[in-house]
């Protein structure tokens, strides 16, 4: 029997067809709108633009490490800094680009002993002549860093600013009485005359023949005294030489360490940021984390804030307190450079996609992870692959370029933004450890009209790479020496 189908039957069922063909291409549309949008908002940061730069008054991080050997760290141009040294942004860069050369120098070792003396006010006698005269490598040494620490040295304990620094070894000072010269300093100048716990440390030592190993330079001797003389120098010549010595250290009221070896500066000159003077936290046997080895069993961890108007901590020894977000990476040495801490970088990603560099273009010089260098010096193949991928990522987003600061090419004008949102870069090290750097630990903000990516190439891919501070902002940075590996946690501070 024929089967006899109305007009309005054939056309219901066609629109039910066309709807639901419709319909099902919305879901689709949808789903993959939806899964875009969890891409990007999964590898991006969003974060307002005032976060970048700092306030005008000290916010002290409430992420404090309450170990009894734990310091405040503070960025010496800031409102938390006694020192609040004004933020010269082009003096900065300037000064990481000598540290930077004057790291590539010392691997290279190029540069011969000499000795050259260094003009100034001061006495005239032999003793004085002999602690003011300055053996040196030329840029052998890293220029100064960023950030600052108080201890107390002496009995009683004088409270001093230090800048701590894991690319240095020697910890000094800047003694009185000024033999020939000492720079302007916050903190009354330390005395070591009136403390009851200084000695000098004899030229025929052991203690003084280590100094040519973390300095660069032979140790001198004083003819009078036969105190063991100092010198050094860094790659923006700035310089301290003194008498070499033993006290007393002061962490806090449960951390006292005695007969810490330090370099006690009678003729010193260069950009401190008005600290008084250093504190070495390298490989060598003459570091603070070597010196307190026993103590703290060569184990230090710290945390860079996010801004120069908040603070973070640097804290000798474990105590079992690191976070459980910490993941680790194998501690390395590079060659020409055993004071250094090493690490294995084998890729990096912008905004979720993997650059396409060769992992072993990081092993012919390797990568060492320094407190004191700003900027993150990169392979410039590897540099020119990240700036090209943020570029069109940036690109895509919509925000417009700006002109070049300094050594940092990629800059933007974010001025009519109040938040903005940037490409997250992941650092991918051995050990199948992945860093994702904070918003903060990627951009560098001059002015609101000039915020760049806070990385920059090296001259050739045979230089050493560097992990810079800025990348380090936030993170808890573990150095478990002894365990022969560097961890990484977020929100450290």
């Amino acid at each position: 029997m024929a089967i006899i189908i109305s007009s309005s039957f054939s056309f219901s069922f066609s629109f039910l067809i066309l709807f639901c063909v419709w319909l099902f291409g919305s879901c689709l549309a949808l789903e993959s709108k939806e899964s875009i949008s969890h891409h990007q908002h999964h590898n991006t940061h969003t974060l307002q633009l005032n976060s970048l730069f700092p306030a005008s008054t000290c916010n002290p991080s409430s992420t404090v490490d309450n170990k009894d050997a734990t310091l405040k760290v503070v960025h010496k141009h800031g409102p938390c800094s006694p020192h609040q040294a004004k933020t010269n942004h082009t003096q900065i860069l300037q000064q990481d680009e000598y540290r930077v050369n004057s790291i590539r120098s010392r691997l290279s070792d190029k540069t011969a002993d000499a000795t050259i003396s260094r003009g100034g006010r001061g006495g005239n006698t032999r003793a004085k002549k002999d602690a003011t005269t300055l053996p040196a490598k030329s840029g052998a040494v890293v220029g100064s860093g960023n950030y600052i620490v108080t201890v107390g040295l002496g009995t009683p304990k004088n409270d001093l600013s230090l800048i701590f620094d894991t690319g240095s070894d020697i910890t000094w000072t800047q003694c009185q009485p000024c033999a020939k010269s000492c720079y302007d300093q916050k903190e009354t100048i330390y005395d070591p005359s009136k403390s009851s716990t200084y000695s000098n440390v004899s030229c025929t030592s052991a203690e003084c023949t280590l100094l040519k190993s973390a300095t660069g330079n032979s140790p001198a001797c004083s003819s009078g005294t036969s105190t063991c003389i100092y010198g050094i120098q860094y790659g923006d010549q700035s310089f301290s030489v003194g008498y070499f010595g033993k006290e007393t250290l002061t962490l806090s009221s449960s951390a006292v360490i005695d007969n810490v070896l330090f370099g006690c500066g009678q003729n010193n000159q260069g950009l401190f940021g008005g600290s008084a003077g250093l504190l070495g936290l390298g490989r060598n046997k003459l570091s603070i984390i070597e010196q307190t080895a026993q103590k703290y069993n060569r184990y230090f961890s710290y945390c860079l804030p996010s801004t120069a108007s908040k603070t973070g901590y640097l804290t000798l020894g474990n105590g079992g307190s690191a976070s459980n977000s910490v993941k680790y990476t194998p501690l390395s040495t590079i060659s020409g450079g055993a004071s250094f801490y090493a690490l294995q970088v084998l890729a990096i990603s912008v905004g979720g996609k993997k650059l396409p560099i060769s992992a072993s273009l990081f092993q012919t010089a390797g990568t060492i992870i320094d407190s004191g260098t700003v900027i993150t010096r990169l392979p410039p193949t590897a540099y020119g692959a990240m700036s090209s991928e943020f570029k069109k990522q940036m690109s895509s987003l919509g925000y417009p370029t700006a002109p070049a600061l300094s050594i940092l090419d990629t800059c933007y004008d974010l001025s009519k933004y109040k938040s903005v949102t940037i490409p997250k870069i992941g650092f991918f090290f051995g050990g199948g450890t992945t860093v994702d750097l904070d918003a903060t630990g990627i951009l560098y903000a001059s002015k609101i009209s000039q915020v760049c990516l806070a990385f920059a190439g090296n001259g050739d891919d045979g230089d050493v790479a560097i992990f810079g501070n800025v990348q380090q902002k936030t993170l808890q940075v573990v150095y478990d020496i002894g365990g022969g590996r560097i961890g990484f946690g977020t929100r450290g501070c």
